[in-house]
């Protein structure tokens, strides 16, 4: 299966991006899938963000995905604004989408909460689609909140064929198992835009991960319902730990015999345990190796690109 899913280089990367995607990533193309990963600029101006940084950003996410497994001799890896056709064919999927179709977007409403209604933001969706059928891609492996923007490029797709003639096949949302995590608050999605005692980086170091774990939010052990900052850590127990140990602190939790002085301690030595290859193997990429992967990747992708843009052109009734 052709595979395509993107990342956007938006400063600090968390575990919720490391479990919601870049593991699930390394996991698909493992399976023999054709992948093709992006780090996609182009979404990450749709909100204020500091241009001189920007640079270093692209290049560090380059370096998350590539540490957690992903690797260019097997998944190809490029930076979004180097193939032009990205843009052009969101464009053109503007032309057959309707104001409705974005205004029911969940996402949207969730960041116009927090940041400026703008064009670009509300627009998003429809350069994801395009980021997708550029390349005619079948799957797409992303966390829960993307689903609706896959399934809008879906829409697209089988609208674009029956106006136009078969063009692009109707990609499938490939979901990952860690759905989504949440803030260490225990409140919201993590995020890095919140304060950084919410959400554990994975650049962070031992000791500040002890730290964040032993701050997080819990009940009390004993309250009849389980609180979400409970539920979120035993969630990360399963995934850090394995579902045996989440099992084992969740029955003493529905008992009240839970001690989370033995909880957090063995949650944060299972990060740790994880991430300390991720952390080894990302401190050894360069920056200049970065920029070779991403001039390689989008040589490679530029003719797909180009081929597509033309039959679509075509078939629009664009060429003379």
């Amino acid at each position: 299966m052709k595979i395509f899913s993107g990342i956007q280089p938006s400063g600090v990367v968390h575990i919720g991006n490391y479990l919601g995607a870049m593991k699930n990533w390394a996991k698909v193309q493992e399976e023999g899938n054709e992948c093709i990963y992006c780090i996609v600029d182009y979404h990450a101006i749709t909100v204020d963000y500091p241009a001189k940084e920007m640079p270093q950003r692209i290049i560090d996410a380059a370096k998350d995905v590539i540490a957690s497994g992903v690797s260019p001799e097997k998944s190809t890896i490029f930076l979004q604004s180097d193939i032009k056709e990205h843009t052009e064919l969101a464009w053109l999927l503007n032309t057959i989408t309707s104001m409705g179709e974005l205004n029911r977007m969940t996402q949207y409403k969730e960041k116009t909460e927090k940041h400026e209604q703008r064009v670009g933001l509300f627009d998003y969706p429809i350069l994801m689609a395009a980021d997708i059928l550029i390349y005619k891609a079948e799957g797409v492996p992303v966390g829960e909140d993307q689903v609706q923007h896959v399934e809008l490029a879906r829409d697209l797709a089988k609208r674009f064929n029956s106006k136009f003639g078969q063009t692009f096949p109707e990609p499938k949302v490939i979901i990952t198992e860690a759905k989504r995590i949440m803030s260490l608050s225990g409140e919201d999605k993590m995020s890095k835009s919140d304060p950084p005692h919410t959400y554990i980086a994975l650049t962070d170091s031992p000791d500040v991960i002890r730290q964040k774990i032993s701050a997080a939010t819990t009940d009390d052990g004993k309250a009849a319902e389980i609180s979400q900052g409970t539920k979120n850590l035993i969630f990360l127990l399963e995934q850090f730990a394995g579902e045996e140990i989440a099992k084992k602190y969740l029955e003493q939790r529905k008992a009240g015999t839970i001690k989370y002085s033995e909880m957090k301690p063995e949650l944060a030595e299972a990060i740790i345990k994880e991430l300390k290859p991720f952390q080894k193997k990302r401190a050894e990429i360069s920056d200049d190796e970065i920029k070779r992967i991403f001039k390689e990747g989008a040589a490679k992708l530029q003719p797909i690109a180009t081929k597509t843009i033309n039959e679509v052109k075509e078939k629009m009734g664009l060429v003379i």
